[in-house]
């Protein structure tokens, strides 16, 4: 009481435990399957435990401070400080910004890789031991893989001398095979026929616009006719859990070498 806190030694701590920190928007943050699926594992837990199957690897703990409508700009003017500065000094940092960029930011080719930069400089004296890593944004679809914006990523990471995790090609193949069946289903209820909204009320969300959401694709079959049914390209369970496979396959051989 009073006195120097106790801390055991490097001899009797336990094997250190990995502090991986994943920055990005709602293609991060996973906000619909928290809420719709909450005893499930969710992105962080599933690559937390993907990475615990790896053998030799050391115990991680996994931060998700994505936030959905976020970009770079509104990150270091907000919420930077209190999500980012004071997290327990990171190994590895995950950064996967670029879609709402693109939509938020004026002059988005000169102006994305000044924030991002501004944001590397700040993860670097804020978390110096931390490997930082940018990542490519998800395709939504065959036919729109952000590509822009993903070359404006890749030249930054080449330019800071950083390597770059591409989660792209994985998540296309998956899309490929399957192009809606990582997206979770959000539809408004206006837009749904009067003789069908009873198929409706057990997945409404409430609000000014009430929504149907729904994380699979069990009301296709009903609504798949709909224009729009499919639209919204946030993933589900089944696309985090490839971008957690993704990231695990990646991560492992790089905190072997380490």
């Amino acid at each position: 009481m009073g006195g120097k806190p106790f801390t055991f030694s490097d001899a009797t701590a336990g094997k250190k435990r990995l502090q991986i920190l994943l920055l990005g928007d709602s293609t991060t943050e996973a906000g619909i399957p928290k809420k719709l699926a909450p005893g499930e594992p969710q992105f962080e837990d599933t690559l937390r435990i993907l990475l615990a199957a790896q053998p030799g690897l050391p115990p991680a703990d996994v931060y998700n401070e994505g936030v959905s409508g976020e970009y770079i700009r509104r990150l270091l003017d907000t919420r930077y400080d209190k999500a980012v500065k004071t997290k327990p000094q990171a190994d590895y940092i995950f950064i996967r910004y670029g879609l709402n960029d693109r939509a938020k930011v004026k002059d988005f080719p000169a102006q994305f890789p000044k924030d991002f930069r501004e944001l590397l400089a700040r993860l670097r004296q804020d978390h110096p031991r931390a490997m930082l890593i940018p990542m490519t944004c998800i395709p939504y679809a065959p036919d729109n893989l952000h590509d822009d914006i993903n070359a404006l990523i890749k030249q930054i990471a080449a330019e800071e001398k950083l390597t770059l995790f591409d989660i792209a090609p994985r998540y296309l193949a998956e899309l490929k095979k399957n192009p809606d069946g990582l997206n979770y289903r959000r539809y408004a209820l206006a837009k749904i026929p009067e003789n069908l909204r009873p198929f409706a009320t057990p997945y409404l969300q409430p609000g000014t616009d009430p929504q149907v959401v729904v994380l699979d694709n069990r009301l296709d079959g009903i609504f798949g006719h709909l224009p729009g049914w499919a639209g919204d390209r946030h993933p589900t369970l089944a696309g985090y859990n490839i971008i957690a496979d993704e990231t695990a396959k990646w991560l492992a051989p790089v905190i072997r070498k380490k």
